[in-house]
Formats: C-alpha cells, sequence, structure tokens
C-alpha cells in the first residue's frame, strides 16, 4: 500500500520541481514532508501554480503588444490625445465682443478698447457672413421668410391742402379812360355777376370829345359826298373810321358807337360791362372817386373751375406723375369724393417745410367748392420697373400738354388754348399694351438699414438651413414693402421675420454682420458721409488764406475733444465760448459765397448750442455736428497741420461716430474714461504747407 501511494507522489513532485525554488532541493526531508501533506493542500497547490503560470503567460504578452505597438506606431493613444490638444491649442484664434474684426493667434487684450478677448469658436474663421442653423433653433428663433417677387407697385398716398382760384380764369376790370365814377352797380364783393352785366357808369371828358370827333367826321364825310375829289371823300371816310377805332380802345361797344352814329346825341358818361361771368372778389374803387387809365376797379373769378395745391414731401415726388387723377375730400362735404388732375408740380422745393406745391385742376360747375377750403388728398399711383407711373385708365387717351383735364377719344386741338393733343403714352401717363416688367418688391420687415447700408438675409438652398447676409439698393418704399433695384432676384427667400437675431449670431460669432462688414472700415453715421460726399470748389489761391481764417478754429476744436475725453464738461463750455468767437471772427474773412457763408454759420450755431449745453451727453452730440462741417472743411481746403481722423463704431447707441484729434494715443471723445482707447485711425489728415 506503501508503495502504491508514494508513486503517484513521486510524480506529482517531479512535475512540480521546475516550479519549486532551488533552496527546496537542498533542505532535507522534503520528501518526507511531501508525503506527509494531505491530499486537499496538494490539490489547490497545484491550481494556484497553474493560475500564477497563466497570469505569467498573459503578462508576457500584453507586453510584448505593447512595447511592439509602441515602437512600430509612435503615434499612440496618449501621443495623439497631447498632439490633438497642441494642435487644437495653435489653432485657436481670439477676438474681441466689442470689436469682432480682430482676430489674433493669442490672448490679450483688444488693441482698441483693451477689453480681454475670447477665444473664437471652431470654424467662424472660414465660414464667412453665412450662418447655419437647425430646424429647432429655427423654431426657437422664430424665423419666418417669404420670396422674392415682381408685381405692380401700388402705393397710395396722403396729401393735405387747400382750395384755390383758378388764375387762368381771374379778370380785372379797369377803366380804359380818365373820369369820374358816378355810379358802381356792383357795390360789395361776392356777387356773382354773369358776362355782359353792366357794372360802372363812368363820367369822362375824353368820351365826349372822342364821340364829337367822330359826328363831325360823319357829317364831313355827308358834306363831301358830291365832291368829285376822290381823295379828300376817301380821307374823309379814314377818318370816321379812325375815330370809331378811338372809340372802341377806350372801351365803347360796338353797340354804344352804333347808337351814337343813329341818334346823333353825345353821351357824357360810359357803361363799362363785365367781359366774363365769374364772382367778384375784390372792389378797389368807390363810388365819386376819379380814376386814371389802368386803374382798377374789380377783380372777378371765375370758379367754375378750381385750383387744389397739396404739399407733397420729397419721399412722395417719386410716385407723382403730370395727369395723374387726385381724388380728396373737404370738411364741408364729409364723405363726398371730389376728383381733378395734376397740371403743375413745382419745380423748386421749399426749404422750410420741405415740401413741394401740387396743383391739382378740378371742375367746380357747381360752385361748391370755395377758394380756401381745408382738403385731405390722396393719390393711387403704380410703378413699373425703372420708377414708370401707369395710369391704364388713360390708355388710348389724347391730352393736352398745357390743360391735362382736356382728354378726349379722339386727337383734335385743346378747347382752352388751341394746342394740338398728344397721346397718354408719350407723356408717361399710361403704358401700351404690350408686356411691362415688373418691379422686385420685399417686405418692409426683410430689410435692415443702417444708415448707409441696408442688409437683407438670404436663406440659401440645401439640406441644412443657412442664412447669407445680402447688400441691396431700395427704391422708393411701397407700404409695407420695398422696390429693390440689385442685389437679390426674383425668387430667392429671404427671411422676413428674425432677420437681428441672425445678425447677432454672427456678430457673436465673429462674422461679417450688418454691424461689423468685411471692409471693417465703413461707418455707419448719416452725418459723415453726407459730410464727405458734400464738395466745394475753390480756386488754389485762396486755399492758404482759408486754412489760416480755421487755423484759431481748429486749436479750440482739439482743446474741446480733449476735454470730452478727459470728462470735463466745465472746461468744455468755457472753451466753447473761445470757439464760438473764433468761428464769428472767420466769417468776415471768408469767400462771399453761399457754401462758404452757409458752412461758417453752421459752426457758429454748433458753437452756441455747445455753449448752452447742461449735460455732457449733450455736448458730445454737439461735438460730433461740429466735427461734420469741420470735415467738410478740411477736404475742400486742406488742414492747416497734421491730425488723425478716428472712428468709434459704438458711440451713439452703435451709429457711430468720428472726431479729428493730434497724432498720437486715441482719445475717445464720446466716452472718456469709460472707453478712453476706443477708435480706429481711418485717415490721416497732412498738414498743408
Amino acid at each position: 500500500m506503501n508503495d502504491t501511494n508514494e508513486k503517484p507522489n513521486e510524480k506529482e513532485q517531479d512535475c512540480d520541481s521546475e516550479l519549486v525554488p532551488a533552496s527546496n532541493e537542498a533542505t532535507p526531508g522534503a520528501e518526507n514532508m511531501q508525503t506527509k501533506t494531505d491530499e486537499p493542500s496538494k490539490h489547490r497547490n497545484q491550481s494556484l501554480l497553474r493560475k500564477a503560470k497563466m497570469f505569467g503567460l498573459f503578462s508576457c504578452i500584453f507586453l510584448t503588444g505593447y512595447i511592439t505597438a509602441v515602437l512600430i506606431s509612435p503615434d499612440s493613444s496618449h501621443l495623439s490625445a497631447k498632439t490633438a490638444d497642441t494642435d487644437s491649442q495653435a489653432k485657436t484664434q481670439w477676438t474681441c465682443s466689442m470689436h469682432p474684426q480682430f482676430k489674433l493667434p493669442e490672448k490679450g487684450k483688444c488693441p482698441i478698447c483693451f477689453m480681454d478677448l475670447i477665444p473664437m469658436e471652431k470654424g467662424t474663421e472660414s465660414s464667412g457672413a453665412v450662418l447655419e442653423m437647425s430646424p429647432n433653433a429655427m423654431k426657437l428663433a422664430e424665423i419666418q421668410t417669404s420670396f422674392v417677387e415682381r408685381r405692380i407697385a401700388e402705393a397710395e398716398l396722403s396729401f393735405v391742402g387747400k382750395v384755390d382760384y383758378d388764375e387762368t380764369r381771374m379778370k380785372t376790370i379797369t377803366s380804359w379812360m380818365p373820369g369820374r365814377l358816378d355810379r358802381l352797380y356792383v357795390d360789395y364783393t361776392g356777387v356773382p355777376v354773369k358776362k355782359g352785366d353792366h357794372l360802372v357808369s363812368l363820367f369822362s371828358p375824353d368820351l365826349i370829345s372822342a364821340q364829337e370827333e367822330l359826328l363831325q367826321a360823319i357829317r364831313a364825310v355827308k358834306e363831301l359826298s358830291g365832291s368829285s375829289n376822290d381823295f379828300i371823300k376817301s380821307t374823309a371816310r379814314s377818318t370816321v373810321q379812325a375815330t370809331r377805332e378811338k372809340l372802341r380802345l377806350l372801351g365803347v361797344t360796338s353797340a354804344q358807337i352804333a347808337r351814337l352814329e343813329k341818334t346823333r346825341k353825345v353821351e357824357d358818361h360810359l357803361t363799362i360791362y363785365a367781359p366774363t361771368g365769374g364772382i367778384v372778389v375784390h372792389k378797389n374803387a368807390m363810388e365819386g372817386m376819379y380814376v386814371k387809365t389802368g386803374s382798377p376797379i374789380y377783380r372777378i373769378a371765375d370758379l367754375s373751375f378750381v385750383w387744389v395745391y397739396l404739399e407733397a414731401y420729397e419721399t412722395d415726388l417719386a410716385w407723382l406723375r403730370y395727369g395723374q387723377t387726385v381724388e380728396f375730400e373737404t370738411e364741408a362735404y364729409p364723405g363726398e369724393p371730389f376728383a381733378g388732375r395734376i397740371s403743375f408740380i413745382d419745380p423748386i422745393l421749399n426749404t422750410r417745410t420741405r415740401t413741394v406745391k401740387i396743383r391739382v385742376n378740378t371742375p367746380n360747375s357747381d360752385g361748391r367748392l370755395k377758394p380756401g377750403m381745408f382738403v385731405r388728398a390722396r393719390v393711387t399711383a403704380k410703378m413699373a420697373k425703372g420708377g414708370r407711373i401707369l395710369d391704364n385708365a388713360l390708355a388710348g387717351k389724347w391730352i393736352s400738354p398745357m390743360h391735362p383735364e382736356v382728354v378726349k377719344d379722339k386727337p383734335g386741338d385743346c378747347d382752352v388754348c388751341g394746342m394740338p393733343l398728344v397721346r397718354a403714352e408719350s407723356l408717361g401717363l399710361a403704358h401700351s399694351k404690350k408686356k411691362t416688367e415688373l418691379p422686385l418688391l420685399v417686405p418692409r420687415s426683410s430689410v435692415m438699414l443702417t444708415g448707409s447700408r441696408a442688409v437683407v438675409y438670404i436663406k440659401k438652398a440645401g439640406k441644412t438651413a443657412s442664412f447669407e447676409g445680402r447688400l441691396v439698393t431700395l427704391g422708393p418704399r411701397v407700404g409695407q414693402y420695398y422696390i429693390v433695384k440689385s442685389g437679390v432676384k426674383e425668387g430667392d427667400e429671404i427671411v422676413t421675420h428674425g432677420a437681428f437675431k441672425i445678425d447677432s449670431a454672427l456678430q457673436i460669432q465673429a462674422k461679417p454682420s450688418m454691424m461689423s462688414p468685411d471692409s471693417g472700415a465703413e461707418d455707419h453715421s448719416n452725418h459723415e458721409h453726407e459730410a464727405k460726399d458734400a464738395s466745394i470748389e475753390i480756386a488754389e489761391e485762396m486755399k492758404a488764406d482759408l486754412r489760416r481764417a480755421f487755423a484759431t478754429i481748429l486749436t479750440n476744436y482739439l482743446a474741446i475733444q480733449e476735454s470730452l475725453a478727459a470728462d470735463k464738461p466745465t472746461k468744455v463750455t468755457q472753451q466753447s465760448s473761445l470757439f464760438l468767437v473764433a468761428s464769428k471772427d472767420s466769417k468776415a474773412l471768408l469767400l462771399d459765397d453761399e457754401d462758404w457763408i452757409r458752412l461758417t454759420d453752421d459752426l457758429i450755431a454748433s458753437a452756441v448750442k455747445l455753449s448752452k449745453s447742461q449735460t455732457i451727453k449733450e455736448q458730445r452730440a454737439d461735438f460730433s455736428a461740429i466735427t461734420q462741417t469741420l470735415l467738410v472743411v478740411l477736404s475742400a481746403v486742406g488742414s492747416p497741420r497734421t491730425l488723425d481722423e478716428v472712428s468709434c463704431p459704438m458711440a451713439f447707441g452703435g451709429l457711430g461716430g468720428t472726431w479729428l484729434q493730434a497724432p498720437g494715443e486715441i482719445a475717445n471723445p464720446y466716452f472718456g474714461a469709460s472707453m478712453l482707447r476706443c477708435g480706429e485711425v481711418k485717415n490721416t489728415i497732412k498738414g498743408a504747407k
């Protein structure tokens, strides 16, 4: 039994001897100890040894694969992660939230306002003025779009005005000879008269002598009727004809002359008759007055036609044309429409009211329209491409160029002036039957106006919703629409609601937008563009004198600029008084030219306003107005010293502001200490020699 029990133990000992340490081999009685070990302990040791052997094998395989991977592919997972982080840091660009046109490779301060730069989002530097939005983002932003379409632009314009006399239908009754007014049959104004009504009984010695001359000439002809001298008889007949013409020129009618020749009785009074019907609107004489030849006695107005004068603003002129139909109502007859046609558009603008007078010819056969009545008028106009006004009601009609109220179906002559009638199409009052190209219209809500630019956002075709900014050139406004002359085409899908949200998102991502275009140098101030567009012609020899005249003004201007930048309103008030004195002194030295007088008056007016400003906010607004005037002056004559023209796009609520300062560190007069260095030098004006 012992032999059989020992054999397996020896076999196991031999198998396990490879894993037993060398020190165990030298231990005496090892075999005896092994044989004495119980059976469960032997099996547990064998299991542990097998697990250890397998762990060692797998560890060797893992280490071998790891080392091989490192040696063969150095861009391992931990290395590539490190490299990606490094590349990401290297490619990160930094921008300013206030001036997104700056894109810098390192973190720092904004060169303009010195605010901390912020990192740009990935991909914003190369995407341009395009914003991509998910469907969910579009719903949250409430983006709505519509399509650009062609159609007739129809606008209804409203005006106010008053009724006036038709000047072509007014007559003045005058005395054709000196004399005394013994009787005025019309003794007060407002009396209606008809053609041929008697008006005045005039006593005149000249009338008596002229009648006597006629009677003597008639007697002479009768006495010479038996003479054989034909020359004498012809002369006598010519004398009769001449005396008749003399009486006619004195205002005696043909009937009165015939009665005189028949009765052979001289009349000492002449009756003056009404040459036309109408209303006596002026009475210039009294009974018993002596009058001279040509003295006015009455003025008669024919009110069967009246004129209606309307006040039209500059923006309305594009919709008004000669011959258009105008409808209006009066306070006297509310709800009752009257109509007429535009017969005259004043070529001169009233600079005080900024309006143009429009004259409308209106029939008034019933006399209800009375001069002086207040009216409210409206014009419905249709515009085709190119600004042509269409009126299909006049198509095929013939119109008098001088009197547009005369409209006929066939050619002929004007009933008033006798001029030949012309087609309405030739006057641009109607369009031909051929197809007319219609203008492009976009909703008013889709256009963002920045003062000098008009921007719309186009939805681009594709799987994802993307929006691109587009500059457009606008024509007249048509109610809730604008006519677009260029920038979009028919069928473009434009944003009508939510455009400002898209623009804000582009600004946050430092992309070109409405307020930060690609150029980065465009100012959004209306005043500045108006100033730069102004130009004044002046001889070269006068420029030096004008520069010297403006040198003192410029010195005081720079002092005001420095005080505003230092937030010192009290000093600004003091320096504005010096600026005012210099402006008044320079006015006497300037050219006798309306433009220069206007510029100096503008400076004086702005200086007076600046000196009376109560707050520094008002002072800065007045300072901006002075700057625009000085820019016009310096562009025309040059500057007596070198100056920097600096612009801050954040001034005046984002409209932008410009100022002049001495070369050097920027000192913003519109923000002062709060944003002293906010600004960018747009131009350096070199001092002229």
